[in-house]
């Protein structure tokens, strides 16, 4: 499997909450269950991971890398988890982010599944709107899913989490079983995450519910 994940640090996300969202990656990717899941089978996953907002405020965590071993998955992590963010006060590009993660997947070693993973606490705001990044760009067999993050709906900038998770199920995610993970906050992410990415890996854990 090849598997982008794009998280985003637009002006909805201050310096808490990126710094909770960069941990919380790190931390999913680590957790026993993730791992098991990326290791039940022979054949690696591949991996990168940006960080997106404005439309032309996109920027590598962390390139193309086979997930060959727990060493390298751990490093990835780190890498991660102590990355700093690149931009602030952008706004909400969800379309170029799309587009950004399916040039990204052009380069992505061969394999038979490819998947990208956006995560967002807010509707696109700026530039072309994410189904018109389908449109524009070929996505083939890509499945897109979704990873949302609650938050106070009295925030003016931010929408209530009905709305943003319906946004999400029709404009964002695309492709057979695409789905939407969601996050109570940033302070949920790590383990939102981590539910997300075992559902993305389609290992079935004891006692975890389809």
């Amino acid at each position: 499997m090849a598997l982008v994940l794009a998280m985003d640090v637009s002006s909805s996300v201050d310096a808490q909450e990126d710094a909770l969202q960069r941990r919380g990656l790190a931390q999913a990717l680590v957790a026993p269950r993730v791992q098991a899941a990326i290791f039940a089978s022979d054949d690696p996953v591949a991996l990168a991971a940006f960080e997106w907002s404005g439309r032309f405020q996109q920027a590598l965590l962390q390139d193309w890398v086979i997930i060959d071993t727990p060493a390298t998955l751990t490093a990835v992590a780190d890498r991660i988890g102590t990355s700093t963010r690149r931009y602030e006060n952008h706004p909400t590009a969800l379309g170029y982010a799309l587009g950004y993660a399916n040039t990204l997947m052009l380069r992505a070693p061969d394999c038979t599944q490819q998947k990208i993973d956006v995560s967002g606490d807010g509707l696109n705001n700026d530039g072309f709107s994410p189904r018109d990044a389908f449109g524009a760009f070929d996505f083939g067999d890509i499945t897109v899913n979704g990873l949302i993050i609650n938050v106070p709906e009295t925030a003016a900038t931010r929408e209530g989490p009905d709305d943003l998770l319906g946004y999400y199920a029709s404009e964002v995610i695309r492709g057979p079983a695409a789905f939407v993970e969601v996050a109570d906050g940033f302070d949920d992410f790590a383990s939102a995450m981590e539910r997300k990415l075992i559902r993305e890996l389609g290992v079935l854990m004891l006692g975890q519910s389809q």
